[in-house]
């Protein structure tokens, strides 16, 4: 993986070229350009060998690939907030942002260049903001879309990405990669630097813009982005129903929330903090048609034949047993502060 670090004249300049709506979202995080590194040369074990160090409600972040299953945990992507992977020979950048406690994955693909991210230092409507090695573009962590430099107006393609259970991973994947702790970086992995920040009666860190106080601004809530459309479920809702139908940009979706996912930032240790759950979310269309769905003893169930499905979005029993439904690319868990900012036009959704 080649290219040049961002040096802070750079920035500066970069920063300076930024249109004037982003611009007024940026706030100085604190740290210099790479100051929180990367990870450009990643290690992986196998499930049987993180099972030492992973406690089975550690969140992580789940990527499915053509062939391979990776989980890249939040005790290492805290600390890095970004990987430069390969997966299934695509390249790829895993991200996370403690702040919003939110991830994305993205393809490292484009205006033909393959490019590998780093961190900035700063922060775009209270979200990480990262820039290329390749052309020191910057780019926004929701939606990945360049913010200034050459690549301006890009955005780049989301690969689908959820934060699940370590526990789900193993059962999901038996013979999935896992992001090693062996990066090249002395970091105290499994502590948690942000102890207590999701509180919903705190304040967000270092944002300082005003949020028009529809939730409070640590509401955690999923949001999808389809055609155009964003969509918010918060999070009660979700957990009180387990499954939220929707229709996002024309497209018929559902939402599941499957209970043991720990919050990485609540307790001391990553692995401590409260159970949250998981979310994910599936297009609802398939070769046999549309599906609706409901719970039966606990049991996802489609309406249209029977079968019953999994928290993954595949039929584990029934007549389409081994179907799986197709992820949702742009599905984000999150504060209600960054998200507000990113799309203040959002339909929020009750799970009602």
């Amino acid at each position: 993986m080649q290219g040049e670090p961002l040096g802070t004249v750079v920035l500066d300049e970069r920063l300076e070229e930024m249109e004037e709506e982003d611009a007024s979202m940026i706030e100085f995080g604190g740290p210099p350009p790479d100051g929180i590194p990367s990870i450009d040369h990643p290690q992986f074990e196998r499930v049987e060998e993180a099972s030492a160090w992973l406690e089975p409600q550690e969140p992580v972040v789940f990527v499915k690939g053509e062939e391979t299953a990776k989980a890249y945990p939040l005790q290492v992507l805290m600390w890095h907030e970004i990987v430069n992977d390969v997966i299934d020979g695509v390249p790829a950048a895993v991200t996370y942002c403690p702040l919003c406690n939110s991830s994305f994955t993205f393809k490292r693909e484009a205006g033909g260049e393959t490019m590998t991210f780093g961190t900035t230092g700063y922060l775009h409507g209270g979200a990480l903001m990262m820039y290329d090695r390749q052309t020191h573009s910057l780019w926004a962590h929701f939606g990945g879309g360049a913010l200034s430099g050459p690549m301006t107006g890009t955005d780049l393609t989301i690969i689908p990405s959820s934060i699940i259970s370590w526990e789900q991973f193993a059962a999901e994947a038996p013979d999935g990669e896992v992001l090693s702790r062996d990066t090249g970086y002395s970091r105290d992995y499994g502590a948690n630097p942000y102890a207590g920040y999701d509180d919903i009666d705190e304040s967000p860190f270092l944002f300082s813009q005003e949020t028009d106080g529809q939730y409070p601004p640590m509401q955690r809530l999923t949001a999808l982005e389809i055609e155009g459309e964003a969509a918010g479920y918060l999070q009660e809702d979700l957990e009180e129903n387990r499954l939220i139908q929707d229709t996002v940009g024309g497209r018929d979706v559902i939402l599941i929330h499957e209970k043991g996912t720990a919050s990485g930032l609540d307790d001391d240790s990553v692995a401590g903090g409260r159970d949250i759950g998981s979310v994910s979310a599936f297009f609802r269309d398939t070769e046999e048609g549309p599906l609706t769905f409901h719970l039966e003893d606990g049991v996802i169930v489609d309406e249209q034949t029977g079968s019953a499905w999994s928290w993954s979005g595949r039929a584990a029993a029934g007549e389409l047993e081994g179907i799986q439904l197709e992820a949702v690319p742009f599905q984000v868990d999150t504060f209600w502060f960054a998200w507000s900012t990113y799309r203040p036009d959002t339909r929020m959704v009750s799970g009602e």
